[in-house]
């Protein structure tokens, strides 16, 4: 049982490594697909201070959430290009008629969003945070929860999409699914940010994430592996 488990697995991850290097190359071609999120991101951060005013301790208040409200949404834009396009033109039926579990293929496909999507927001969060005043130990802390935050909207937007591969016009319903389930890492990885800026202990914020993130990894793979299936049967 062992020996054949062993004999599976670098076929397994060969394949999960060919279908994230194929998701990244098509993203990468459809380039507005990627960079229409991250302005959307930008615009709606930089129009704050602008709204808000130079106060610097205003801003200093409420950045973390204006940066996370802003990275939430803008991860929700680009959470129908994980499914959508092989689904419209008949791809996602045959990865999932490969010999590989369909678990393999979601989870592929989750990952590949959020290279695409999670990495760029990291990347540009510390921008976006001097601009409103965040401190420096605010800065590093802001990378941390979205490097732990980014990928469960991933992986729970996964889920939403799956269930609304059929609905010609579902982004309202996906917001519906997927809004609700954004709010725990919205809170934990916000106030993190904000207890970080202000010099308090910020590691049961950080923990609070990684529990979620290792609780979304476990279920939502699946979860969105089973809604692709009954959508596509």
């Amino acid at each position: 049982m062992s020996e054949a488990v062993l004999t599976r697995r670098p076929g397994i991850w060969a394949a999960f490594a060919t279908l994230v290097a194929r998701d990244v190359t098509l993203a990468v071609r459809r380039r507005s697909e990627v960079f229409n999120p991250l302005v959307f991101f930008v615009i709606v951060v930089t129009l704050f201070p602008l709204s808000l005013g130079p106060e610097v301790q205003l801003l200093q208040r409420v950045a973390p959430g204006i940066i996370w409200v802003a990275a939430m949404l803008a991860a929700m834009l680009s959470l129908e290009n994980i499914f959508h396009a092989d689904f419209e033109d008949g791809s996602l039926e045959q990865l999932l008629v490969s010999p590989h579990p369909v678990v393999v293929v979601v989870l592929a496909k989750i990952c590949a969003h959020w290279l695409m999507s999670g990495v760029p927001l990291i990347l540009l969060a510390p921008l976006l945070g001097l601009l409103l005043h965040v401190p420096a130990q605010g800065i590093g802390v802001l990378m941390i929860t979205l490097l732990l935050g980014t990928p469960i909207l991933s992986l729970i937007g996964a889920v939403g999409v799956a269930l609304t591969l059929a609905q010609r016009r579902g982004g309202v319903l996906l917001s519906l699914l997927v809004l609700p389930l954004y709010i725990p890492p919205l809170i934990f990885g916000a106030a993190a940010v904000d207890r970080a800026s202000a010099g308090l202990p910020v590691q049961a914020h950080l923990s609070l994430l990684g529990a979620l993130l290792a609780l979304a990894i476990t279920l939502a793979p699946w979860a969105a592996a089973a809604a692709v299936r009954i959508v596509t049967e």
